[in-house]
């Protein structure tokens, strides 16, 4: 931008805030047509002087490449139909109209300029993201316009963000004190961007006294940012633990209550992840206007799909190996391959997409440098849910109850009446079921293919035999404790070390302590 130009601009940005100003034909052309720097110096010049909506939709139709140059007039092209940006009305296309070609640079400048038109929005939050993509470039020519916005400002979240702008300018001032006191503002918002653009002026920064307030600066900032880190691993690792504990709670009824070795485990996981992907596409292909419903849906879907192929597997495999537990894992193993080759030849050996409905998309941010993505939040819920449910069915209900009994005596409880073997199909059933929800759940957060459940089955093992065979609460310590400790080691040995660390402390503490954290009391761990 030429000095002349920027003097220009400089002088709209100080026109009083209630004047409106109607884009201009002449303006509408400069921005369109020429070399991108006389573009951009027109597109500032507007932006500064009040500009109307018809700004707005003009630039909003060059980001989108719908304006032509004809003659000495800017048109706006919709649907084969001119526009004229200054007075709305349709035109036909003129022959031989040129469009507008925009290059990264132009692209750039034209979304900055929509930004700094929002910093007059209506609406707070529109404001407030205007200003947070303006601090991405905040240059001296932008201050004007800040400083405009800033003055006419009343939500404290925006007024705040445009201080930080007016800051991050500032910060390169020619006076000491003017720098200081930049260095102050931006002292408040302890982010990442905000310790690099300290960073870059401390090694540009000749005065003393300024340098030692940014490196005290700086230190805070560290300070906080750790804290930040040391969160988003604790969120992490309570994730990966909700994960596994999801995975584990149906082997904790498999494996823990029932003394079945399911290898099938992870695959019946797979079945519940697919239920998901099929209720998504229907949900597409047939009620698109309720789309973000369909996890909803998907939850019960995925449930009865696993339970119904585990009580098959029950009725027609693992009832006949009750009691063999080295017969039960070879021949689940098989039939996890079967079910494997069975998803490749219905789906295909590719992972299929499953899309996180809009509630669960983006995050909360917690902290500037902490973002917790709501389909994680949701998914921590969602365990615990769970867990509370098996815990209710196990100790409050009548089929808890049965299995329970079945569990600790079978003969005695065959001799009570209970119908042992109804009991053995509707308790792996249950557990299976569990499995789908596991599924479920895991297709929001990772890939959802034929290999899915190979990724979670030795782990969910672990889980069990650390918390306890058959020990709901044992369960839940190992997930959450194996899920922290895992991420908090993959930071300091990275992921490979961090597994093979707590792989050798699951070995050294079952040596230990063969019953797990939580061990069996009473006839139960007799028998």
């Amino acid at each position: 931008m030429t000095g002349y130009l920027r003097k220009l601009a400089l002088l709209a940005c100080l026109a009083l805030p209630g004047l409106s100003h109607a884009l201009a034909p002449d303006a509408a052309l400069a921005m369109a047509k020429g070399d991108s720097n006389s573009r951009i110096a027109a597109m500032q010049a507007a932006i500064a002087d009040d500009p109307d909506e018809r700004t707005a939709a003009f630039l909003r139709a060059l980001a989108a490449n719908e304006v032509v140059v004809t003659g000495d007039r800017a048109l706006i092209v919709r649907n084969g139909q001119a526009q004229d940006p200054v007075s709305g009305e349709t035109l036909a296309l003129p022959a031989g109209a040129e469009s507008v070609m925009n290059d990264n640079r132009m692209r750039g400048a034209i979304s900055a300029a929509l930004a700094a038109l929002d910093l007059f929005a209506a609406d707070a939050g529109q404001r407030l993201k205007a200003a947070q993509a303006m601090r991405q470039g905040a240059s001296a020519e932008r201050l004007p316009l800040v400083e405009k916005a800033l003055a006419q400002e009343t939500d404290s979240r925006v007024k705040q963000a445009l201080e930080q702008i007016r800051a991050s300018v500032q910060l390169n001032a020619e006076l000491p004190a003017a720098r200081l006191a930049a260095i102050d503002t931006l002292a408040a918002d302890a982010s990442p961007a905000t310790r690099l653009l300290l960073d870059e002026r401390l090694a540009a920064e000749s005065d003393d006294q300024v340098r030692s307030e940014l490196q005290r600066t700086l230190r805070k900032i560290d300070d906080r940012l750790a804290w930040g880190e040391r969160l988003g691993v604790a969120f992490t690792g309570i994730s990966l633990g909700s994960i596994l504990l999801l995975v584990a709670l149906g082997l904790a009824i498999t494996y823990g209550l029932m003394g079945v070795i399911n290898m099938a485990h992870g695959e019946l996981m797979m079945i519940g992840a697919y239920a998901t992907y099929v209720v998504q596409d229907l949900f597409r292909q047939y009620l698109p206007g309720v789309f973000d419903a369909y996890l909803l849906a998907a939850i019960p879907v995925a449930f009865l799909a696993s339970a119904l192929v585990g009580a098959i597997l029950e009725r027609s495999v693992i009832r006949f190996l009750y009691g063999r537990p080295l017969e039960t894992l070879l021949a689940t193993w098989g039939i996890s391959l079967i079910l494997m080759q069975l998803v490749r030849t219905v789906f295909g050996a590719q992972n299929v997409a499953v899309e996180n409905p809009s509630w669960m998309s983006g995050g909360w941010q917690a902290l500037p440098n902490l973002t917790l993505p709501y389909n994680r939040i949701i998914i921590i819920g969602f365990a615990f849910a769970v867990l509370a449910l098996v815990a209710w069915i196990i100790s409050r209900t009548r089929l808890g109850l049965f299995v329970r009994g079945v569990t600790q005596n079978r003969p005695i409880a065959s001799c009570m009446g209970v119908n042992t073997a109804r009991v053995n199909t509707m308790a792996f059933a249950l557990g299976s079921g569990i499995a789908g929800l596991a599924g479920c759940a895991l297709s929001q957060v990772g890939n959802v293919g034929p290999d899915l459940g190979q990724s979670y089955i030795v782990n969910s093992f672990m889980v069990v035999v650390l918390g306890g065979v058959g020990q709901l609460a044992g369960t839940v310590y190992a997930a959450l404790g194996l899920g922290i400790l895992n991420k908090f080691l993959e930071g300091w040995t990275g992921a490979v070390l961090a597994k093979i660390a707590v792989l050798v402390f699951i070995i050294a503490f079952i040596q230990k302590r063969p019953q797990g954290l939580f061990a069996m009391k009473g006839r139960s761990a007799e028998a």
